[in-house]
């Protein structure tokens, strides 16, 4: 519709804030905006446009207000909801993905070759939290008793970290990176005889697309990271996600996770070089976006993402979303704030390949480019781009248009 227009519901408080974009294209123009209960209607200069909403998002036309035009994003006003939208779907945690005595395939994310074949996992251990080590002096009164020990899976575990999986690569022959790692050089090596102290000789490549998919932690024991690998049963069938959408969606799951087990909102977006990337505010997860996409192609840098998430059924989507504020820290930017979050203990890491940080900061900076500009900012986040809603986080794209 000529009038593209994008509602962001809270689920919690049963209202939207609606921003039309049509007032934003012709600000002189006098604009009609006529709101249904399932749907809406824009009306400018000679043109009648109409959008249905999603099933189960009913408004309160009578609850209208605060209507306002801002330059650049169109009008604004805001609406309260007749019911609850749909509840969100249930995301499957990493810990429950992977069940014991069953059979899974690992599969590189970029390009689908086969990683780990065929694999039965006897245990599916979680690991404690990243930072674990330092709060043992809090635990004992005497020295540390796990100075000199290490976890590392035996033949048949599977421990299950933050943003990563550790397996035991003993007498796996069928396994590409089990008797041989790849450096980054792309010259392979013994894996018993790899410098462990290089950062670049221990990481596990893709032998096709040479993606990072992890390291080797120790001469029997590989680490492979959540965001490279796609895990399917070995019966299932592997189905390709575009990249971007799945970074997104198992990011956002990491920091579901964590913020609801460990009561923490803010995170540390770490390299496997040990750099921090960005610093992320978890501000809300009961978002539901719904977004008209237009049907001219002047409306693109109003959409989210592009086209890597337009529904493919219909004008209107609908995705669930968390609601993020970030400041990105590559080039000594944000330092002093990087190095305060650092020595605070509310204040959880997650460490991913530094390629990868790369991807999700771009991924944050085209969400945010998108947002119409009042909605780009908020408080001391103020570096070039600052808030972003990541959509389609907690599972895959769900399409409003039914037939």
């Amino acid at each position: 519709m000529a009038g593209a227009f994008l509602m962001e519901i809270r689920r919690g408080t049963q209202s939207a804030l609606l921003v039309i974009r049509a007032a934003a294209e012709l600000p002189s123009a006098p604009v009609e905006v006529s709101v249904c209960a399932d749907s809406l209607e824009v009306r400018s200069g000679g043109s009648c446009d109409a959008a249905a909403l999603p099933a189960g998002v009913r408004l309160a036309p009578s609850s209208c207000r605060g209507l306002r035009r801002l330059r650049g994003d169109g009008l604004h006003l805001r609406v309260r909801l007749r019911c609850p939208p749909p509840a969100t779907d249930v995301a499957v945690t990493l810990r429950e993905n992977l069940k014991p005595k069953k059979s899974y395939i690992f599969y590189c994310q970029s390009c689908g070759d086969i990683v780990v074949e065929d694999r039965k996992f006897l245990r599916v251990l979680p690991l404690p939290s990243e930072n674990w080590s330092d709060l043992v002096e809090e635990w004992c009164c005497h020295p540390d008793p796990f100075a000199r020990s290490s976890l590392h899976p035996r033949h048949g575990d599977c421990f299950v970290g933050d943003t990563f999986f550790l397996l035991n690569s003993g007498n796996e022959s069928h396994v590409p990176e089990s008797p041989m790692c790849y450096s980054e050089a792309g010259h392979h090596v013994s894996q018993n005889g790899c410098n462990l102290k290089s950062k670049e000789n221990t990481r596990v490549i893709c032998k096709r697309c040479k993606a990072i998919l992890g390291e080797t932690v120790s001469s029997d024991t590989i680490k492979y990271y959540v965001t490279e690998v796609i895990i399917q049963p070995t019966e299932g069938s592997f189905s390709p996600t575009p990249r971007s959408q799945f970074v997104q969606s198992v990011i956002a799951q990491c920091l579901l996770e964590l913020s609801s087990a460990k009561s923490t909102f803010r995170f540390t977006i770490k390299g496997d070089n040990g750099k921090t990337y960005i610093l992320i505010w978890l501000l809300n997860s009961d978002t539901l976006l719904v977004e008209s996409l237009g049907s001219s192609s002047s409306h693109s840098d109003f959409t989210l993402f592009g086209d890597v998430l337009t529904p493919s059924t219909g004008p209107v989507g609908a995705w669930n979303a968390v609601k993020v504020l970030y400041q990105p820290c590559i080039q000594c930017r944000n330092k002093e704030l990087a190095d305060a979050w650092e020595n605070d203990m509310g204040v959880h890491p997650l460490t991913f390949p530094s390629e990868t940080c790369l991807e999700l900061l771009l991924i944050m900076g085209l969400s945010t480019t998108s947002l119409p500009p009042s909605l780009r900012c908020m408080n001391s986040f103020q570096a070039a781009v600052d808030k972003i809603i990541i959509k389609n986080l907690a599972g895959l794209k769900k399409s409003s248009a039914k037939k």
